[in-house]
């Protein structure tokens, strides 16, 4: 079976490292839609290299490196990496337009970051999601949350989001033609939170907050600049290189539709971006009704997340003094839990029963006992986390196709 890659940009590079290392696909057909520099060799050397993660050689062979690329072919658009054929299209932008069918890729991974609305038509001027079906692939995988534009509609029976490992389930092939694999911010978050929902139990908890220390994406700006025509965000502009830059995440939403038991739960999600190519951090703060003879203590917490590592592969637990560095390549790592900072704090709250609707309590004052917790979760939001589990997610499709 032969993959299709839309754009190679950070996601859509590594993408390609993974797959030419595993070599389940026996060919990878890559759309960049234009040509790259002065040709071929020049595209060669931008995926052969990376600023984060050194030469692919040294990536698939370690101290052993070599040169990964050869048989360049510039009229064809062909080339080997590490013994797979990758075949380079360059001529469409727009998804309907891309020769998926005439080159025989059935799966595509679009890693634009641009074609997220899942509802948006195949023949939408600036291009869609769909356009890929369109052009003759059976299944497409987005690499990111999907994104309706239009309010009131509601997500198509043929889309849904999924994070590998969480709810692998929900995805029925005969059914589902597209394919979210969420966000990296989102599967890290799945993996701090599913642990926890399925031994404390769901209605145990009042309240749930997080926000991911995020490294810098290609999306920022190296040097400060105008802000583009009726942009709200005035420090989407600001240098990356120099500031610690607070933005949004879409990882609440999204974590609805891969953990359905966190629509009961109140949930806030903030993200702040800083000035590291890689390497994030979720700061998970929970709140939840408890026991005052038996309150939920730290190595309860970690006890459930060290037990539930032993069984998943995607969830890893460290009772080790890491820093970002650290966590950065580590593999198949959705969430690597930082155990020596699990905190817990038990306490009692009063709630004002007058306030509530409907209630006529007798007495106007309950004491509740509440613990919240603050659980620390590491991920490689470029390759070691989200990419090597995209590809799982892409791989698993694949094995599904008839």
């Amino acid at each position: 079976m032969k993959l299709g890659i839309n754009a190679l940009g950070r996601i859509g590079k590594l993408t390609l490292w993974h797959h030419v290392g595993r070599k389940y696909f026996s060919e990878i057909v890559v759309n960049t839609g234009r040509e790259i520099g002065q040709g071929l060799a020049d595209l060669a050397a931008s995926i052969e290299r990376d600023s984060t993660y050194g030469r692919l050689g040294n990536y698939l062979h370690g101290f052993k490196g070599g040169r990964m690329i050869e048989n360049l072919n510039q009229t064809e658009g062909t080339m080997t990496i590490n013994g797979v054929p990758v075949r380079i299209l360059r001529e469409s932008r727009n998804p309907k337009d891309i020769k998926w069918k005439e080159n025989g890729v059935r799966l595509v991974v679009d890693t634009t970051g641009v074609f997220n609305d899942p509802t948006a038509d195949p023949d939408t001027r600036a291009g869609a999601l769909r356009g890929h079906l369109a052009a003759g692939a059976e299944k497409a995988i987005l690499s990111a949350p999907f994104k309706i534009k239009q309010q009131g509609l509601n997500m198509p029976e043929d889309a849904v989001t999924t994070v590998m490992g969480i709810n692998d389930e929900d995805y029925i092939p005969s059914k589902h033609n597209l394919i979210s694999a969420a966000s990296c911010t989102t599967t890290c978050l799945s993996y701090m939170m599913k642990p926890l929902l399925d031994q404390i139990g769901a209605e145990n908890f009042l309240s749930a907050s997080m926000v991911t220390v995020h490294a810098a994406t290609s999306s920022q700006k190296v040097l400060d600049s105008l802000p583009k025509t009726g942009a709200t965000d005035l420090r989407k502009n600001r240098s990356i290189m120099n500031n610690i830059i607070l933005t949004t995440t879409g990882a609440a939403k999204a974590l609805r539709l891969v953990i359905p038991e966190m629509k009961e739960i109140g949930f806030i999600a903030e993200s702040v971006r800083i000035p590291t190519s890689t390497g994030s951090l979720i700061v998970l703060v929970i709140n939840l009704q408890d026991d005052l003879d038996n309150p939920i203590k730290r190595d309860k917490i970690n006890g459930i997340y060290r037990e539930y590592a032993k069984t998943n592969p995607y969830l890893h637990y460290s009772d080790e003094q890491n820093v970002s560095s650290d966590i950065i390549g580590t593999p198949f790592a959705a969430a690597t839990i930082e155990g020596t900072e699990t905190h817990t704090r038990t306490a009692t709250i009063r709630v004002n029963l007058s306030k509530i609707k409907g209630c006529s309590a007798m007495e106007p004052i309950m004491i509740v006992p509440v613990t919240q917790a603050v659980v620390y979760g590491w991920y490689d939001n470029e390759l070691g986390s989200y990419t090597n589990m995209l590809a799982d997610r892409t791989v698993s499709v694949a094995e599904q196709l008839v």
